[in-house]
């Protein structure tokens, strides 16, 4: 870490970057799948004009062509199993998603639906009469298909879809019905133009009994016209992503065999005998929809990588744009040399490095837990809640920083050809699919009450509140309390009990303290809320929903440690060298913004004094103008081909 605490003058010596070398690390060990979506990228650069020019239908279909010609590379396929087509390596198949997020995000939309939602579920939900039936010609993009899971009434909500599946024993079928409006599927990529099959979630009901929410192939088209006893609509025009074509289906009384229950987890027998080795319900539905976090995964590095492009074009702008006289009789200055403009774009670079290290983190334990490498159950309860968790703040982290580097570019930003007006609107729903934030922070916060324990597959709201209101709630008290927390802190940092009054600022482990603290402060708090609206007789429901905001929080301040140290400890892996010493700079800087961002919280907790509060803000701006003369660097590592920048008012 660096020891300089002022400017970039006393003693500091600025590092001076290997682009090449840095790059190398942040593509790690999928840097040749990455360099091959680079380099598709290059080669279909055109989408990027073609996305303004084409009519609505016309792009649809320029979209479809160019995710069946990524599927000729191979870069789509790299999640899938050899022995049908594919690469046999699902954490090179989540690195090249997120590389192509450099490009046209309806193309990186399209080819998630495809081969990560519809082709995810056949192969995680389905068993070798679906594989070996549908995964070579999915593969290759022969066919297409959606991933028919949310419905108009019934969005994160998924156990109380109300598409039924009934099964006719005398015929050996399922009857897919919609039953009502609310129960249409909706929102379904692929749905309106180019699906032969969809993946149908509906309600399995077998001998007139419930046996909850299943997985069904289900055809919706054939020869190019909707099957019969199925309705397509289409959802028209959106926001952004107009190449993806999502639509409205509902089915009629559609009779399908009885081998299209994709049957991993549980199968009915010919004479409509429902079987499955997970005898809990709960814990069965869970355990399907874990199969699919592969969609959250992808979706929160695609965002992390949109936002790259923002701050490259951002970043590139700032330092050829001049505005202003410093000086009389001087050359106007440049944006970025301004201290306003540092504080707005380089925490904003420093956040996408610790993002992108964080998404590392949770990237490879996706790829231990599905190749088997890992497969206890807490190993898949913590990589559900981390996956909710970075795809939450990564694409929040996109939003954010897409307006703030739009807006650092004035008017050159709105113009549509600076690439800011597609960023915008086409990665804002980002923020929502694949699970609302709230609620995945929310199914965070459940995990760290619960502990990962064994009844959390089983629980709904309500009695994940009776759970901690009992037994876990003690154990969350005791183990989060500020009397335990300080003894901890003061084991990492000896100095008595003014510990984090002469801890240095850039010390690691006086940052890793402070995010420690308020995480489990926070949930030591929440626990206590929990028990006493239970205590008081209140209903589980209204208790959960008044302490909502505290649920969020302690999330947001549980991931942000997660981010945090992903950080520190890629850069301890790294050797000692002036790329370390610039990483070090953005992990200080990351740290810090996060500490300030939240200096009402330390400062009403008695972790942090007016004086500490303003001296963080010193450091900051410190450490903003030592990043300064390595902005462009920092950027240019990521490795963003230079026609996805486009911007050629900007960046030329």
């Amino acid at each position: 870490m660096i020891t300089d605490t002022s400017t970039p003058s006393g003693g500091y010596t600025r590092p001076d970057i290997d682009v090449p070398a840095l790059t190398r690390v942040l593509d790690g060990e999928y840097a040749e799948i990455r360099e091959l979506v680079r380099t598709n990228l290059v080669k279909h650069a055109s989408v990027l004009e073609e996305a303004e020019e084409l009519d609505f239908e016309a792009f649809r279909e320029r979209v479809r062509e160019l995710a069946v010609a990524l599927a000729a590379t191979g870069q789509t396929g790299m999640g899938f199993p050899k022995e049908y087509g594919g690469g046999g390596d699902i954490g090179a198949s989540i690195a090249a998603f997120e590389t192509l997020a450099f490009g046209d995000l309806s193309l990186l939309v399209k080819v998630g639906v495809q081969f990560g939602l519809f082709g995810g579920a056949i192969l995680h939900l389905g068993t070798e009469r679906h594989h070996r039936a549908l995964l070579p010609d999915l593969i290759t993009g022969k066919l297409l298909g959606c991933f028919a899971m949310t419905e108009t009434g019934h969005g994160s909500n998924v156990q109380a879809l109300g598409t039924v599946a009934t099964y006719d024993a005398e015929s050996q079928e399922f009857v897919i019905t919609t039953r009502g409006e609310a129960a249409r599927k909706d929102y379904i990529g692929n749905a309106a133009r180019h699906a032969e099959l969809a993946v149908v979630f509906a309600q399995l009901d077998v001998g007139g009994r419930a046996e909850g929410v299943h997985a069904f192939v289900v055809p919706v088209r054939v020869d190019g016209a909707p099957a019969p006893g199925v309705r397509i609509e289409d959802d028209g025009r959106k926001m952004g992503l107009n190449g993806v074509d999502n639509g409205r289906i509902s089915f009629d009384g559609v009779r399908v065999p009885r081998e299209a229950l994709l049957n991993r987890f549980a199968d009915v027998t010919p004479e409509g005998v429902y079987e499955s080795p997970i005898e809990n319900p709960g814990r069965r539905f869970f355990t399907m929809l874990g199969t699919l976090v592969q969609g959250r995964v992808s979706v929160g590095g695609g965002a992390i990588n949109a936002a790259k492009v923002a701050l490259a074009i951002a970043t590139k702008y700032a330092v050829r744009r001049r505005q202003f006289d410093a000086a009389p009789d001087t050359e106007e200055q440049l944006l970025l040399d301004y201290g306003m403009h540092q504080r707005r774009l380089l925490p904003l670079i420093a956040r996408t490095y610790a993002l992108h290290f964080a998404q590392d983190v949770v990237r490879t334990q996706l790829h231990e837990v599905f190749s088997g490498e890992t497969d206890d159950e807490q190993a898949r309860r913590e990589l559900e809640s981390r996956a909710a968790g970075t795809k939450a703040l990564g694409t929040w982290h996109a939003t954010r920083t897409i307006q703030e580097c739009r807006e650092a570019c004035g008017g050159a930003g709105y113009l549509a050809v600076n690439r800011f007006a597609a960023l915008k609107a086409d990665s804002d729903v980002f923020t929502t699919f694949e699970g609302d934030n709230h609620v995945l922070l929310q199914l965070v916060a459940k995990g760290l009450l619960t502990n990962y324990a064994h009844e959390f597959e089983d629980m709904d709201q309500l009695g994940m509140v009776r759970f901690v209101t009992g037994q876990a709630v003690e154990t969350v008290i005791e183990k989060t309390s500020v009397h335990k927390l300080l003894e901890r802190v003061r084991d990492l940092l000896p100095g008595g009990d003014e510990w984090d009054q002469e801890a240095g600022l850039l010390d690691s482990e006086y940052q890793l303290a402070m995010v420690r603290f308020r995480e489990e402060h926070m949930l030591a708090g929440l626990a206590r809320r929990l028990k006493r609206g239970m205590e008081q007789e209140r209903e589980p429901g209204a208790v959960f929903s008044h302490v909502q905001d505290h649920v969020i929080a302690v999330a947001r301040a549980h991931v942000e440690r997660l981010v945090l140290e992903a950080f520190v400890e890629r850069l301890r892996t790294l050797p000692d060298d002036d790329n370390k010493v610039a990483l070090g700079l953005l992990c200080d800087l990351f740290a810090l913004s996060t500490i300030e961002a939240d200096r009402a919280w330390f400062m009403e907790h008695g972790r942090l004094t007016v004086q500490r509060s303003k001296a963080i803000s010193r450091e900051i701006n410190g450490l903003c103008r030592k990043v300064r003369p390595l902005a462009v660097d920092l950027v240019d590592a990521w490795g963003i081909p230079q026609e996805m920048l486009r911007s050629p008012d900007l960046v030329a």
